[in-house]
């Protein structure tokens, strides 16, 4: 028999004074609640209760037994309703692996919206370019832009980011405007240590592919460092739409052989299981979903 159990059948046996009024609450039979109360003693070592045909009263053991046991199950029940609270109301910290480019006014936006609908949730956003290991981090979610998203993970699209080689004025009047892929070659990239762009194709007029080559002048892991570099007229780099459309629209960066368009990735949303989805990252999610799908 369940301990548990039989600790809420003899709590319920002593507070309604009979085994057929507690069986009658629980919804089980008389024989049945007696029989939980009797597998207490016999693992006990102990009689709880006093029997006789009319009457059940405490022995000394019992009495002990009831204070401890009922203050337990009162604990348990609060610590149950805390949970169940929570299944409806997204709260708590909730922690996030993301690429450093989502730092950018889109994301922050997002996150102000999210905060004031959900004003209960604290999240802890940790930006760096690595994949991280959900489980052993200790995070709830990582956002990942990719095409093949890890089978081993749980992966929600989230919107679709474009990246664009981009590379400065003051940089193309030096070493001139690329007219081609071939041209890339020549010229100075910074280049991102943390991914190999080595085996990547540009798509170009009437469906082209044409594989893409990249002299490093630098590598970086960071890709705020990465644009600085950019606009200060080092080389070109390989970057996301969300970090450069503002530096395209006002002409601080230019686009390269834009007849020539690099493979669209897919921000996924990745955390480990569906099963028993906390409320604080569900709503994160949808939040998400709703916020950069419509973007």
């Amino acid at each position: 028999m369940d301990r548990l159990t039989s600790l809420r059948v003899f709590r319920e046996v002593v507070e309604a004074g009979s085994f057929a009024q507690a069986a009658q609450v629980l919804g089980i039979s008389a024989p049945m609640a007696s029989k939980h109360v009797a597998q207490l003693e016999k693992s006990l070592g102990a009689r709880l209760l006093h029997r006789s045909s009319r009457h059940l009263s405490l022995t000394e053991a019992g009495t002990a037994w009831y204070e401890q046991s009922a203050r337990a199950l009162d604990l348990l029940d609060a610590a149950e309703s805390a949970i169940g609270s929570r299944d409806t109301t997204p709260r708590g910290q909730l922690k996030v692996s993301a690429p450093v480019w989502c730092a950018t006014p889109r994301i922050a936006r997002v996150l102000a919206d999210y905060r004031a609908q959900y004003p209960e949730v604290l999240v802890d956003m940790h930006l760096a370019n690595r994949k991280v290991d959900l489980a052993a981090d200790g995070y709830d979610l990582a956002l990942r832009a990719t095409q093949e998203p890890s089978a081993a993970l749980i992966a929600r699209p989230l919107c679709r980011v474009a990246f664009h080689l981009v590379a400065a004025p003051a940089y193309l009047r030096r070493a001139g405007t690329p007219a081609t892929p071939a041209d890339l070659a020549r010229m100075a990239a910074i280049v991102p240590s943390y991914v190999k762009l080595e085996g990547l194709t540009l798509r170009g007029p009437g469906g082209r592919q044409v594989a893409l080559r990249l002299t490093p002048a630098m590598r970086s892991d960071d890709t705020n460092l990465t644009l600085h570099t950019v606009r200060a007229g080092l080389g070109l780099a390989y970057l996301p739409d969300w970090l450069v459309e503002d530096d395209l629209a006002d002409g601080t960066l230019v686009q390269l052989v834009p007849q020539y368009t690099a493979p669209v990735n897919t921000l996924f949303a990745v955390y480990t299981s569906r099963q028993y989805m906390a409320p604080k990252l569900r709503s994160f999610i949808d939040f998400l979903a709703a916020a950069l799908g419509a973007a």
